[in-house]
């Protein structure tokens, strides 16, 4: 525990900004963690909604932080393969996530005949679906992330929690630890067994009432006029949550996307990129949200590089 944060205060005077998504707000944390060799720093913010991770990386020695993505495939990749090897993974098992949040679950889902579910943005989407399942009982939930620093690993709540989440972090750790490996080993693991995923998330802010009024009018630019690519990618599949509709340009498609109406469009693009545009629901600013897939960290890091700028220039 770090000793200046140990007791409560909502004026939060040690950092700038209380969210474990702000790397300011480890800044306490990592000094202390260096002076005892803390094999990992967690974070939540004040309602313990999210988790923030850093992990020290043998190799070089420093601490690295893991975003909201990279924790929670962390978190499903160890609960699915422990739950298999404990013979208690279920054949309906699913996992919940967002449309904006990291696609690596993909290829893990895959890897464990698990369902993959994706709903709108905002957890309490996921929570919907944990009442679908419920009801219906087609599927038993098994795990739900979003790239927003949070999950959900059980059917006690309908929202993201931080306490739950720093359990099964540290349980995870305390695995890898047991196998001579460490948090960011695993990680790397998980890149070479599935692909360097990476993922960000780009704005634009366009002030006052005027500025509402042009975010409105690119929006429904970008409806009439779907690009054929974006960054020099061909766009495969164009969806529109607002007109429920889903064109596949490969097959030659049109059908519903399935999801609740919402001002959002998304592209899913060649060589496992994509891109989803929306409009920020509390200010007057434009989200771009962004995934790559490489074969390696560089390139990964590269494509989203490139892909950042292309997907700002459709707002122009």
């Amino acid at each position: 525990m770090v000793k200046e944060q140990e007791e409560p205060d909502g004026n939060f005077p040690t950092v700038p900004y209380p969210n474990p998504e702000d790397a300011k707000a480890f800044t306490l944390a990592l000094e202390l963690a260096k002076k005892v060799d803390a094999d990992i720093v967690l974070a939540t913010d004040p309602d313990a909604d999210r988790l923030g991770v850093y992990a020290k990386d043998k190799r070089t020695g420093e601490y690295r932080s893991f975003t909201g993505n990279m924790s929670g495939m962390l978190i499903l990749e160890y609960i699915l393969s422990q739950r298999k090897a404990l013979g208690t993974l279920p054949e309906n098992g699913a996992v919940v996530t967002t449309i904006v949040s990291g696609k690596m679950a993909r290829e893990i889902t895959k890897e464990y005949h698990v369902k993959l579910i994706e709903t709108l943005t905002g957890f309490k989407y996921i929570g919907e679906q944990i009442k679908f399942f419920e009801q219906t009982h087609e599927y038993e939930y098994l795990f739900g992330y979003e790239e927003s620093y949070g999950c959900l690993a059980g059917t006690y709540a309908r929202d993201k929690d931080a306490v739950g989440a720093v359990m099964a972090l540290c349980e995870a750790a305390a695995w890898c630890k047991h196998q001579g490996i460490t948090l960011c080993d695993q990680m790397e693991k998980l890149y070479q067994t599935y692909g360097y995923y990476k993922e960000g998330l780009s704005t634009i802010t366009l002030k006052g009432q005027e500025g509402v009024r042009k975010i409105s009018e690119i929006m429904e630019r970008i409806r009439r006029e779907v690009p054929e690519q974006i960054g020099g990618l061909k766009v495969t599949q164009f969806r529109d949550y607002r007109k429920d509709v889903l064109i596949d340009f490969e097959a030659g498609t049109k059908s519903k996307t399935g999801l609740p109406a919402s001002n959002v469009l998304y592209f899913e693009l060649e060589g496992g990129t994509w891109c989803c545009v929306r409009p920020s629901g509390t200010e007057p600013k434009m989200k771009f949200y962004i995934g790559v897939k490489g074969r390696n960290e560089k390139e990964a890091e590269e494509k989203l590089s490139k892909m950042t700028d292309a997907a700002k220039c459709l707002a122009e």
